[in-house]
């Protein structure tokens, strides 16, 4: 009979991937029963087995699994929401879901920096948390909508913004880190504006033209697994060159499937085969993410947190109405849609860990708020969508 396996050993790694899928087998099952979507089900029960609580998933798990399965969920993420913003889509909802994300980043950001500046926050720190906040969280976001089924609407809307948003909270991020910079004599807002501009273009020419060829290969596979080992091929290749170039996964991914589904003539195929692999990535990404949160942070997160808070979520749901009437938006959209767009994650993290990184004299303030406040807006945030679409289903 052969010795049990020491800790520490690949039995180890056996023993915490089957809790996490077991964690999410039941974080559905509950959320079927109960109010709350799986998404924070699943970051709550990642709190409660992570190193903050019972510390059955080790710290060293999460550090060492936690970055790649990120950038492996946000690419499938990316890939699916592309299939939202098609020519066809663009066309039939384009100036909504472009009004809505401009006005909602513009919104957050705005409000954020001038709640910032009330709280006594100096002016290149009032920047710089006023790009934070322009950030979402599209995994939670997406799965909150993949379990509810929804589809038309409000929630093709939600997921059109959310799928572009992040370009737009990119660009103004990097614009605001720029004017920061220039306030504290650090750096030129010309090329700082340039550098962003750069790094989204970059992700959407990556993505494009890793989508022609897709779009072409689309169909011409033998459906099934041939098809489930072109797209997932596809994907992960697209996350390593943009991690590889320096630009954005999750754009250049959403790129590539927004080509694919315009191109293509059996586009449905690929987003078929990923969406029936893709939720075991996002059992793990969901409760490693719980499992890295550290509820001290909530202690810390002071006055200028509480004005971050507020700040993001009156400027989110004003800029998403401001941006939806603009566009011409139905009624129901303009009073419900930004109260969907609350959901904040891993983009605000690195945006906070890269602005630290450069203004290493607000890094403390910069994490503490923005690690603080992620807490909130993700087990907050995801409810939220939730209500806002059964809502609206319920309506009509």
């Amino acid at each position: 009979m052969p010795a049990p396996a020491p800790p520490g050993t690949e039995t180890s790694f056996l023993l915490v991937l089957g809790l996490l899928f077991l964690l999410g087998l039941v974080a559905d099952l509950v959320g079927r029963a109960t109010f709350l979507p799986r998404v924070t089900l699943l970051l709550l029960g990642g709190l409660a087995v992570g190193p903050a609580g019972t510390g059955l998933v080790p710290r060293a798990f999460v550090a060492e699994w936690f970055p790649p399965l990120t950038d492996v969920a946000l690419g499938m993420i990316g890939f699916l929401l592309g299939e939202k913003v098609t020519v066809a889509s663009v066309r039939e909802r384009g100036a909504v879901v472009v009004g809505v994300s401009i006005g909602k980043a513009l919104g957050a950001a705005g409000c954020v920096a001038g709640a910032a500046l009330l709280a006594g926050a100096s002016a290149p720190l009032a920047l710089l948390l006023g790009g934070i906040a322009t950030a979402t969280a599209p995994a939670a976001t997406y799965d909150v909508v993949h379990a509810e089924r929804a589809e038309g609407g409000l929630a093709d809307v939600l997921l059109g913004v959310v799928a572009i948003d992040d370009a737009w909270g990119l660009l103004l991020f990097t614009l605001l880190a720029a004017a920061a910079g220039a306030l504290s004599g650090q750096g030129d807002l010309t090329a700082g504006v340039v550098g962003g501009a750069t790094e989204v273009g970059g992700s959407l020419l990556l993505g494009c033209g890793l989508g022609v060829p897709m779009a072409f290969l689309t169909g011409r596979v033998q459906a099934g697994e041939p098809t489930l080992a072109e797209a997932l091929g596809l994907v992960l290749l697209c996350s390593g060159l943009a991690l590889r170039l320096g630009v954005s996964p999750i754009l250049a991914a959403m790129a590539m499937g927004s080509t694919v589904a315009s191109l293509a003539a059996h586009h449905r195929r690929p987003f078929h085969a990923i969406r029936g692999i893709e939720w075991p990535f996002l059992i793990v990404f969901f409760v490693l993410a719980g499992a890295s949160l550290e509820p001290a942070h909530l202690a810390s997160l002071g006055g200028l947190g509480l004005a971050y808070v507020a700040g993001r979520t009156a400027g989110t749901y004003g800029g998403a109405r401001l941006g939806a009437r603009a566009s011409g938006a139905p009624a129901h959209l303009r009073r419900w849609l930004g109260l969907a767009l609350l959901p904040q994650a891993g983009v605000a993290i690195g945006m906070a860990l890269m602005a630290s990184q450069r203004f290493p004299e607000f890094a403390d303030a910069l994490l503490s708020v923005v690690l603080a406040s992620t807490i909130v807006f993700e087990l907050v945030g995801p409810a939220l969508t939730r209500a806002v679409l059964r809502h609206t289903a319920a309506r009509g």
